[in-house]
């Protein structure tokens, strides 16, 4: 029988479905965005509403054509509401004019109305060029586009590497093995290691301090916040996010506040996949100081959160200030309470 145990403990619950105030999620994804109907479209942004998201950032616009009918679409059902980044297409990278043709897409792209770029995993992990090798993710053939991301004045969110446990040993003792169990895919096996794929995303941000880079996911440093601190430090035109990560705040609970009032101006929400009643957690974590707050991935089941109860300012930020300084364009009446 697998151990399962149910909580006998007694302590004030508060149940919170919406956000204090308006926020964005600055880290979505809205695969259907130029096909969804009227409908469709109607009853997200209803359930947008519901819980107070302002702004929704599709990170999965595509490029092109693509692009410029996920943004018609949503522009035609909810204006102002849902915003997308581009995606660069590696698929050819190698081949001659690469470097050339990347740029002038990602800035067709930002004139079609892209707020910014997202990188995916892939890129220093499966992605290989014309010659089959693996593209670190500071290859310099990517360089011109980074470049470009500055010049616009748009961020470039930017997803490297996976949890560090990942690459660790697949036994008992790795932290992570109830998920690595549970999606097999997940593990990682060296080369490149973790410590590659993450000094290869640091030295992007050193070699273009004129771009604005969101580290998607707290940059996989949220089991460890003062070295990523100490990152955010060394790096002035980096800030974070926080998709898929609330678990690794939330078990921390004294650490991470005081984090999150050092960084304050550094940290965006974000979510990852669209559930929502996953973002009530989110609300809960960062809103009360309820103790052993249940997560709800199953793979985490031996995890607990407790409450950082931010204070009201720091929320703010968090919520929806930092991504309105960053990405531009957010439009001011999606925040009108």
């Amino acid at each position: 029988m697998e151990y399962e145990p149910r909580s006998t403990l007694v302590v004030p619950e508060t149940r919170l479905t919406r956000a204090s105030v308006p926020f964005v999620d600055a880290h979505a994804h809205l695969w259907r965005a130029g096909t969804m109907s009227a409908d469709d479209m109607a009853e997200l942004i209803g359930e947008m509403d519901a819980m107070n998201m302002a702004v929704m950032v599709n990170l999965s616009g595509g490029s092109g054509e693509r692009l410029r009918e996920s943004i018609a679409n949503t522009e035609r059902h909810a204006p102002g509401r849902i915003v997308h980044f581009a995606n660069v297409d590696f698929d050819s990278i190698g081949t001659p004019g690469w470097s050339e043709r990347a740029e002038a897409q990602f800035r067709e792209d930002v004139a079609s109305g892209a707020r910014g770029l997202k990188i995916f995993k892939s890129l220093g992990l499966s992605v290989t060029d014309s010659d089959g090798q693996r593209v670190a993710v500071d290859d310099p053939r990517i360089a011109p586009v980074w470049e470009a991301a500055g010049e616009l004045g748009v961020p470039v969110l930017i997803h490297s590497a996976d949890p560090a446990p990942f690459w660790e040993p697949y036994n008992a003792h790795n932290e992570r093995y109830y998920e690595l169990t549970e999606r097999p895919n997940r593990r990682q096996i060296a080369p490149p290691s973790f410590e590659d794929v993450i000094g290869e995303q640091h030295a992007v941000f050193r070699r273009h301090p004129q771009t604005t880079f969101i580290n998607a996911h707290l940059g996989w440093y949220g089991n460890d916040l003062a070295r990523l601190g100490e990152l955010l430090d060394e790096h002035p035109n980096v800030v974070t996010e926080l998709g898929a990560v609330l678990a690794e705040l939330g078990r921390q609970p004294r650490t991470a506040r005081q984090f999150l009032i050092d960084y304050q101006d550094r940290v965006l929400m974000g979510k990852d996949s669209y559930a929502p009643e996953e973002y009530h957690v989110y609300f809960r974590v960062f809103e009360t100081d309820d103790d052993y707050i249940e997560y709800y991935r199953r793979r985490h089941a031996n995890w607990r959160l407790y409450g950082l109860d931010l204070p009201a300012d720091v929320l703010a930020k968090v919520y929806a200030g930092n991504a309105r300084r960053i990405i531009p364009g957010l439009d001011a009446s999606a925040f009108a309470e």
